[in-house]
């Protein structure tokens, strides 16, 4: 009875240990498995295997089934969703609100030229900014770079507000922001490599395990359905009152300093 007993117990560990280690590799897993079904795909159209291919394409991917993961907000957020990130003194009268999509080229172009003058303003107690963050492009461009980084950023909140404003700034720098067409915020190896370049994140495992274990991947998805509701149709988009600020041309977001610090000054005036 006893060796019966102990063949039971060993089976049993046994088992918690294969469905511990399955539950740790379910992530990678699956996104492995969207990038080789994409190629799949390509290789069974051009041999004639539409049917399968249309199947397999048919098939939820990794960000299909996060909708479903339970949501964990990052510290520093509010709003039923926690996708309310707004940074900046209490005092503050007005509301600069700023919509970004990670993997955007013209986002990075105003992230390196105003940035530092946007930051400038909320240290100053100003304004503070209101982040709503967005992954359109990679349903344009495919791949998952956006979410992936929109919610690495999460991972940053979740640490501090500056540590957010600091990997944001390291992410949208021209050493580290691909090119549109290159997904490489899709690798959390990648966006680890970026944050160690912010002294609060380099090395904190805490952070590090958000990111490879997909932790603010949920959120990641709650805060691009908000920019999807808000009516904003491209980023960068600079908005307080609800009135879009626009560069010398009236069309478009302020890209220059002396562009941003002439629309700043009359919404503040407002």
């Amino acid at each position: 009875m006893a060796k019966r007993n102990s063949q039971a117990a060993k089976s049993a560990a046994r088992e918690r240990l294969r469905q511990e280690r399955e539950r740790q590799a379910k992530r990678a897993k699956i996104k492995r498995q969207v990038i080789v079904a994409g190629s799949i795909v390509g290789v069974l159209a051009i041999a004639g295997g539409i049917s399968y291919a249309v199947v397999q394409g048919n098939k939820p991917g990794y960000w299909d089934a996060a909708k479903d993961d339970k949501l964990v907000k990052p510290a520093n957020t509010t709003g039923t969703n926690g996708t309310n990130v707004v940074i900046g003194e209490s005092g503050a009268k007005k509301t600069l609100v700023m919509y970004e999509d990670p993997r955007c080229p013209v986002c990075a172009q105003f992230e390196q030229t105003v940035g530092a003058t946007v930051d400038k303003g909320v240290e100053d107690g100003k304004y503070k900014i209101e982040y709503v963050g967005a992954t359109f492009l990679d349903n344009g461009l495919g791949g998952e770079g956006s979410k992936n980084a929109l919610s690495a950023l999460g991972a940053a909140l979740n640490v501090s507000p500056e540590a957010f404003l600091e990997y944001k700034t390291a992410m949208y720098s021209a050493k580290w922001h691909p090119e549109e067409s290159d997904d490489k915020f899709k690798d959390d190896s990648y966006l680890i490599e970026v944050a160690d370049t912010v002294p609060a994140l380099k090395g904190n495992a805490k952070f590090q395990n958000a990111v490879r274990n997909g932790t603010f991947d949920k959120w990641a998805l709650e805060m691009s359905a908000k920019f999807d509701d808000s009516g904003v149709s491209g980023t960068p988009t600079l908005k307080m009152d609800g009135k879009t600020l626009t560069g010398s041309d009236g069309k478009n977001a302020p890209m220059t300093v002396a562009d941003f610090n002439t629309a700043i000054e009359a919404a503040l005036k407002a």
